[in-house]
């Protein structure tokens, strides 16, 4: 057992040892397993291997001690107990039962992995792969059979993460285990790396001092080819470790609120003392470069400061004998150990609150991490009404002949390169980016997640444009911002207002979140599940309503399909609403609507319903992924217009007319201009709008008609068409500008896939490729709500 007595006092004796070895202790510590989306009932395990990234097979992580902070649950009585694979050097938890969606697990295990640098570069220069791989069998397996199963049949799931060369000095970091889109889980999983040291040794005198030892110093012992490059490395890495680990175990503890018993250690922690003792008086003068301060006892700390930074450099380290070097690593090393215990011993005590510390570090570095990936811009929203009236241009005239006046709109409302199409642009713009990351070096101390750091160039690029609001139009007699027009809300939550009291602070917390998720044309129920995952994520309280309203009945009335969803809705709230109020009670509704393609229109239009009027004034935040939210009146894909054409000629598809305004014969009594009429967006207090460049992404959906903006063919369409295409963007962006939210978060945002492992099919040549990838891929989403996780919150 380490002593504080021993290490205080190291200089007064010295160990040579007969060989001194390294290695990375990496604890990976598994403290919950929770079902978000698994397919399955059934047993699940949990597999843990490491090995060098560098394809070193040989050498690869040894699973050296494991700690079972508590006694698994009784959902895993009958499955066994956690086990190490002498064969493949890895570790498996206990097998644990899940049964229902959203169901805990408890862990709570800590497992040490030994990864030895033998015969490596210290600090190492290779990064560490850590692989958990999620073990399936049926429900029916028992005993015997349950674990032959887990053991041979092949991992339903695989999740991968690199520790970059830096981490390996020291880290202690929260990363979530997600597996896949098919075997979505949340496994909260911390990670706790230092370097230790084994040794074999003979314990041998006192350390000499002055000049009566030989073969300390540069010029006795340490000539030619007896040089100490490899020992120097050694000393600095085993000093870093050990300040990386005395810094981070008290950030941690000032972090919870939890005192780590290390004052004594810090307290005779002196390595000028340790390192002074190495050098004669005739020599440390101009070895170390540093005088003795003759001033002031004030200025101690400073010149004690001074000396330490200076053994640190290859210059002094160099200075000294193999034999002293590897005396100096060795009590180094004994500090760790002490200082590792000491810290696996506060984490036991404290395993839930550091988790928790360190998950929410993890979120908050997100969009710092992920940065790579996202390209941000902050736009006006456009000053000129664009309008092909001459009475609605402020100060300027009609659009008709006013080149100058269109270009300066255009440049307004498109931040991207002018002389391009904007869906060409924004290609290019993203394309021109993902080059950039292909020449990045990514040199982090983070943990990587394997999934996008894995092979950067697949992860989609994100360009975010920021819309910041304009004065609102006052001057347009027909605007309808007028008072007359400001209908107070009724107050849902009065109509259940319970007769139990609560506190301030109960209040405070007790908010309804509900979010709303709508699939697209002859969708499903769960083709937003991934979105609603990440959701989950970031908010696990939020409550979900995953509609069924319209499935298989996506081909009629676009009126009755919003109908039937805000029935849907106003139902689910009200019972939620009355489980809360019998808990306690309400202080206010966050909610929130996602929609896919055509489910954006069928949210509007159930917005635009009498029922929901009492809940708009609890809209929160929209995501509108892909939505046609002004129709087709201007889409440029050919192959999708035929196929729109032979769905309204064939199958007389309702909704197809109503997206394409062929509906009624005058386009201002069509359903979509009416709709753009209705206040439907300006209650949301974020208006996120996701889309793909259209000419080679998402050709679903015109590229303006899901970002809301002005589009090149209605700028120089001076027709009727062209008339009725500018009132209903007016009219959107009007509620965007509306005042009714004091601060509106109105972003749009590009999602560039690399469609290139599609390969050329039908499906990437009409376009659709693109815009089926939203449903399939969660990484945008992880991308985007984690950087703005304020808004799905």
């Amino acid at each position: 057992k380490l002593n504080l007595k021993r290490l205080a006092n190291a200089e007064l004796r010295i160990f040579k040892p007969a060989m001194l070895d390294t290695y990375h202790e990496i604890a990976v510590y598994i403290h919950r397993f929770h079902n978000l989306d698994l397919f399955q009932q059934g047993w699940y395990q949990i597999k843990i291997t490491m090995n060098w990234e560098d394809g070193d097979d040989l050498i690869v992580g040894i699973p050296s001690k494991v700690v079972q902070y508590e006694a698994p649950n009784s959902g895993s009585s009958d499955g066994g107990v956690w086990k190490i694979n002498d064969v493949d050097n890895s570790f498996a938890t206990q097998p644990f039962k899940i049964k229902y969606a959203r169901q805990d697990v408890p862990l709570s295990v800590m497992i040490a992995f030994n990864v030895s640098l033998s015969n490596r570069e210290v600090p190492s220069t290779s990064g560490v792969i850590i692989k958990f791989e999620l073990l399936y069998a049926s429900l029916s397996e028992k005993g015997s059979g349950l674990q032959a199963s887990l053991s041979t049949s092949p991992p339903a799931a695989i999740h991968e993460f690199r520790v970059p060369p830096k981490a390996l000095l020291g880290i202690h970091s929260y990363f979530p285990i997600l597996f896949d889109a098919f075997h979505s889980v949340l496994v909260d999983t911390s990670i706790h790396i230092s370097i230790l040291k084994s040794v074999a040794q003979n314990i041998t005198k006192k350390v000499p001092s002055g000049n009566d030892v030989d073969g300390i110093f540069v010029g006795k012992s340490c000539k030619g080819s007896d040089r100490v490059e490899k020992e120097v490395l050694l000393v600095k890495a085993l000093l870093a470790a050990r300040d990386i680990l005395l810094e981070e175990a008290q950030k941690l503890s000032r972090a919870i609120d939890q005192s780590i018993n290390l004052t004594d250690f810090i307290s005779q922690l002196d390595d000028s003392k340790l390192f002074g003792s190495l050098f004669p008086a005739n020599v440390s003068s101009t070895a170390i470069k540093v005088q003795r301060p003759k001033t002031t006892e004030s200025h101690d700390s400073n010149e004690k400061a001074k000396i330490f930074l200076d053994f640190r450099s290859n210059g002094v380290l160099m200075s000294l004998s193999k034999d002293n070097l590897l005396w100096s690593a060795h009590i180094i090393g004994d500090q760790i150990h002490f200082l590792w215990n000491v810290f696996l011993k506060f984490h036991r005590a404290n395993k839930t609150k550091i988790t928790e510390y360190l998950r929410e570090s993890w979120a908050k570095d997100r969009k710092t991490e992920w940065s790579i990936w996202m390209v941000h811009s902050k736009v006006d929203m456009p000053h000129h009404y664009i309008s092909s009236r001459g009475d609605d241009i402020l100060h300027h005239g009609g659009l008709r002949g006013k080149g100058s006046v269109l270009r300066k709109i255009i440049d307004d409302i498109t931040p991207f390169y002018c002389s391009l199409q904007p869906s060409q642009a924004a290609a290019a713009r993203a394309e021109q980016h993902r080059q950039s990351i292909a020449q990045m070096m990514i040199n982090s101390r983070s943990i990587q997640d394997l999934q996008m750091f894995g092979d950067p160039l697949q992860v989609p690029v994100l360009i975010v444009e920021r819309v910041i609001n304009a004065p609102r139009r006052s001057y347009s007699g027909n605007s309808y911002f007028c008072d007359a027009d400001q209908k107070a809300p009724s107050n849902i939550i009065t109509e259940f207002k319970t007769t139990s009291k609560m506190s301030g602070a109960e209040q405070q917390a007790r908010v309804l979140k509900i979010v709303v998720f709508v699939h697209g044309f002859q969708g499903h129920h769960l083709d937003l599940r991934l979105v609603r995952n990440q959701w989950l994520l970031i908010d696990p309280k939020v409550e979900f309503l995953m509609s069924e309203a319209n499935e298989d009945k996506t081909t009629g009335d676009l009126r009755e399909m919003g109908n039937r969803l805000a029935k849907e809705v106003v139902s689910f709230v009200k019972k939620k609403m009355e489980k809360f109020l019998r808990s306690g009670g309400l202080r206010t509704i966050k909610l929130s609507f996602v929609g896919h393609s055509i489910g954006n229109v069928i949210i509007r239009s159930s917005l635009a319903d009498s029922i929901m009027e009492p809940y708009l004034r609890f809209l929160h935040t929209y995501l509108s992924v892909s939505g046609p939210h002004l129709g087709y009146l201007y889409s440029s894909n050919s192959l999708f217009n035929s196929g729109l054409w032979l769905l309204r000629k064939l199958k007389s598809t309702q909704c197809i007319n109503q997206l394409t305004l062929t509906d009624e014969a005058e386009l201002r009594n069509t359903f979509i201009f009416k709709l753009c009429q209705q206040k439907t967006l300006e209650n949301f207090r974020n208006i996120i709008l996701l889309s793909s460049p259209q000419s080679c992404q998402d050709g679903y959906v015109p590229y303006h008609s899901a970002r809301i903006e002005l589009c090149p063919g209605s700028s120089n369409d001076f027709s009727k068409k062209g008339e009725i295409f500018l009132e209903m963007l007016n009219n959107c962006l009007d509620q965007i500008r509306s005042p009714s939210i004091d601060h509106r978060v109105f972003m749009r945002c590009d999602v560039n896939f690399n469609m290139s492992a599609h390969g050329k099919n039908f499906d990437t040549f009409i376009g659709r490729a693109a815009h089926i990838e939203f449903l399939e891929t969660d990484i945008f989403a992880k991308l985007l709500m984690w950087s703005f996780p304020e808004f799905f919150q």
